[in-house]
């Protein structure tokens, strides 16, 4: 992403039963790349042999032609990665594809399992090799192991071991496989191309291939498809309780998508709605922080009446890294992702609406450059709660000592960015606003209600405490 917010986690896919399977594989990456952009991979099968092609960067820039027409096969799954576990290195690229007693396999995995280090030091301890430092690779492992009467029960009981967040995918020559955890963190949708079937993180991609979409993988369940259809075993994987992730209708999902059933594009107008009854201004125009702000700051300027405008223009080119210039350029790291439109914002109170604040930098920097434009008010607005407490289930803020709303209130949030307001949608106005039940999602982050518990070395490189900030 262009900003300072939660980082995307992973976004995976798969397909059966169609001849061009890559390259269906393909567009649902392009369609899910907003959910990891340091890497992308794809592995395919033709029932006989299995077949590899993955790389660091967006899926463009991994996939040619060529490379695509060496992934043969009428199956395929896909990946596009945001390390949340294991650093950002080419042996870490997934689907990571491993040689077990079983033959090969293929997985690829959205989310974050809270015991990996555990499971990983037994695993090892009992002659494990391990290729890879991600979680994903675990699973494999644990499926390899003896004592499993067939693949479905090797797959069920090695992600009944697992605990934390998880949707997967996973290819061997006979079957695509896909699960997800018992909680149901971690989104994965269903849908129906003629006769294939495909797999993707969001509904967007199956919009983009075509596909009908036909429902979501259900907490705990584990599908198998092969040469017999779709088999299908809810609560395979038992335990947990319904504990989606509130961040896919505030941040992560594209607003075409559906979540749950629901538009993310009308959840996240709600929430803007509600952030202004909430949080009233005088103000002459709204403006989103693109592209996450669009949806809330439509919703905002509705209910408010405050006319909406485009006064920040992001470009959308910029890679995570970038050639720093003179220090006489201030804030050239803001400057370089948004510009102001100084027709929109010159002369004007202006109201800033983001989907959410994690470190507080960006607002900060957001501020001067709309005053530099002439702005005469900047007022910042955000659309969900104070991050207070780290995500263990697969969003990139690990340790408290990241969130600012951890060591300042809001009034010393807001003197802190120099804005001439600030306010947070609160828990309730935000969980009203979301067209699900309040108890079946995860709001860890802001009430640090884990429903899940962290075990040691929990998060992306080793646990941190709660109850200190740095």
């Amino acid at each position: 992403m262009m900003r300072e917010g939660p980082r995307e986690y992973c976004g995976i896919c798969g397909v059966w039963g169609n001849p061009e399977a890559a390259k269906i594989m393909y567009h649902c990456l392009y369609a899910l790349q907003h959910r990891g952009q340091e890497c992308a991979g794809i592995v395919s099968t033709d029932g006989e042999r299995m077949y590899s092609e993955r790389g660091m960067g967006l899926a463009p820039e991994v996939f040619s032609e060529t490379r695509i027409a060496q992934l043969l096969g009428h199956a395929a799954i896909g990946h596009c990665r945001y390390s949340t576990t294991g650093s950002s290195v080419p042996k870490n690229v997934q689907p990571f594809m491993g040689d077990t007693s079983r033959g090969l396999l293929a997985i690829g995995h959205n989310g974050n399992i809270t015991n990996a280090r555990k499971l990983r030091d037994e695993l090892e301890a009992h002659g494990s090799l391990f290729q890879t430092t991600m979680d994903s690779e675990i699973v494999v492992h644990l499926m390899a192991r003896p004592g499993h009467r067939d693949l479905r029960e090797a797959l069920a009981s090695a992600l009944a071991t697992c605990k934390g967040a998880y949707s997967v995918v996973l290819l061997n020559p006979d079957n695509l496989m896909a699960a997800r955890d018992p909680d149901g963190f971690r989104p994965l949708s269903i849908g129906k191309l003629g006769d294939a079937w495909v797999f993707a993180s969001e509904t967007c991609a199956l919009d983009l291939v075509q596909a009908k979409y036909v429902r979501e993988v259900e907490p705990g369940e584990v599908i198998f498809i092969g040469r017999k259809g779709m088999r299908s075993w809810p609560g395979a994987i038992p335990g947990g309780r319904r504990s989606f992730c509130i961040f896919e209708f505030i941040y992560f999902a594209r607003p075409d998508s559906n979540f749950l059933g629901r538009s993310v594009h009308e959840a996240r107008k709600e929430l803007g709605k509600s952030l202004a009854r909430e949080h009233p201004v005088e103000a002459d125009v709204v403006v989103p922080v693109m592209d996450g702000g669009n949806c809330g700051a439509l919703g905002f300027s509705e209910e408010s009446g405050i006319p909406f405008d485009f006064g920040l223009i992001r470009n959308h080119y910029v890679g995570r890294t970038f050639i720093q210039p003179a220090q006489h350029i201030r804030d050239f790291g803001v400057k370089v992702k948004f510009n102001p439109v100084r027709s929109v914002v010159g002369g004007k109170r202006v109201v800033i609406v983001e989907d959410s604040v994690v470190r507080g930098t960006t607002g900060r920097q957001l501020g001067r450059l709309l005053r530099d434009a002439g702005a005469k008010e900047v007022h910042l607005r955000v659309t969900c709660p104070p991050h207070k407490f780290p995500c263990f289930y697969g969003i990139d803020f690990s340790t408290r000592g990241e969130l600012i709303a951890a060591k300042r209130s809001v009034e010393e949030i807001r003197e802190y960015t120099g804005l001439d307001s600030l306010g947070y949608l609160s828990l309730e106005g935000m969980l009203k606003s979301i067209p699900v039940p309040s108890s079946e999602l995860c709001t860890a982050c802001f009430t640090g209600d884990y429903p899940v518990e962290l075990c040691e070395g929990t998060g992306k490189y080793s646990l941190e405490s709660l109850h200190e900030v740095p």
